[in-house]
């Protein structure tokens, strides 16, 4: 394997990345993190080369056991013969910027597998906790080979829902003595999830948490031909379980495909990644105003009655 230098051009980094070298995907991350100059280029070199990982969201509240079951669902896609990437966003070190958790702390298993990318990625406080750069994120590591991405999320509470607009498939966990059945009905994450699954079922209540789950389910007002989320049992600890949790989102795959819902969800959710940069290049280029001389006069012609604040924002859109 080649050494990467830093002169490496992004050409030859998405190349580098195509062959499967780790360090170029680490590479391209970076520069997406990071916001580059040169991200336009990146975003241009990767585009034409995504749509085939299949993009599972793992979601859940604090304690659920999310990273266990995260590590489990690696091991059988693995054993199935997938190409696993990870995306693990974690909350922003308030010192660092970073992600509190390295790449590999909570994966150990895995880290020696070429099959496995695995990479933390710093929330930077954005709500949901899903980073704002994730999609391109995603886009590296689909364009790396990865048949499956894992987007592991911070787990907040109600914000979680942010995590349907990224993924093909959502995975919502739970466990039994939390409360979990109930709160989801309330934060909405009924809405979400595609695939619902009981972890930690060796302890007591995990059926009548599937129970309670499975009821509530069952009211919702879907129609004929629509999908029926599963209400599944893992122990991630010790693997049982988890072999049903892959096929369930395999068969979610399928539907989404047949139905034509894989497709209408990528276009939404491309739109809404255009949405967001648009407004990050509207906000960039309004700081570069905020001590521009115009912004003064037209304050001052506001305060003197000779425009209003409506008028004078119009005007200043004009200028960006």
């Amino acid at each position: 394997m080649s050494p990467i230098s830093r002169a490496t051009s992004v050409a030859d980094l998405v190349q580098q990345a195509r062959d499967g070298q780790p360090r170029a995907v680490a590479r391209l991350i970076s520069l997406v993190e990071d916001r580059s100059p040169s991200l336009g280029e990146v975003s241009a070199a990767l585009t034409p080369l995504v749509g085939h990982a299949h993009v599972v969201g793992i979601t859940g509240s604090p304690g659920v056991g999310k990273s266990t079951s995260t590590s489990a669902l690696v091991t059988a896609l693995r054993a199935a013969g997938r190409r696993v990437g990870v995306l693990a966003v974690d909350p922003t070190s308030p010192f660092s910027g970073g992600a509190l958790l390295g790449d590999r702390v909570r994966m150990q298993d895995h880290a020696l597998d070429d099959g496995v990318y695995i990479r933390s990625m710093a929330s930077r406080g954005h709500l949901g906790g899903l980073s704002a750069t994730a999609p391109q994120a995603l886009r590296v590591l689909d364009a790396a080979g990865c048949d499956v991405v894992l987007v592991e999320t911070v787990g907040v509470g109600q914000s979680e829902v942010e995590i349907a607009g990224l993924a093909d498939t959502t995975l919502v966990l739970l466990a039994p003595g939390m409360g979990d059945g109930i709160q989801a009905a309330k934060a909405g994450i009924l809405e979400i999830g595609d695939v619902f699954v009981v972890n930690k079922a060796d302890r007591e209540g995990a059926q009548s948490t599937r129970r309670e789950l499975r009821s509530v389910i069952g009211m919702a007002d879907r129609g004929d031909d629509a999908w029926r989320p599963p209400v599944l049992l893992t122990t991630a600890t010790t693997g049982d379980g988890v072999d049903e949790v892959v096929q369930a989102v395999a068969d979610h795959h399928r539907h989404l495909d047949a139905s034509g819902e894989l497709v209408r969800r990528r276009l939404a959710r491309t739109r809404r990644e255009i949405e967001a940069l648009a407004l990050l290049e509207v906000s960039s280029r309004f700081a570069h105003l905020s001590g521009d001389a115009r912004l003064d006069t037209l304050a001052q012609q506001v305060l003197d009655g000779e425009s209003d604040p409506f008028a004078a924002a119009a005007t200043l859109v004009e200028h960006l």
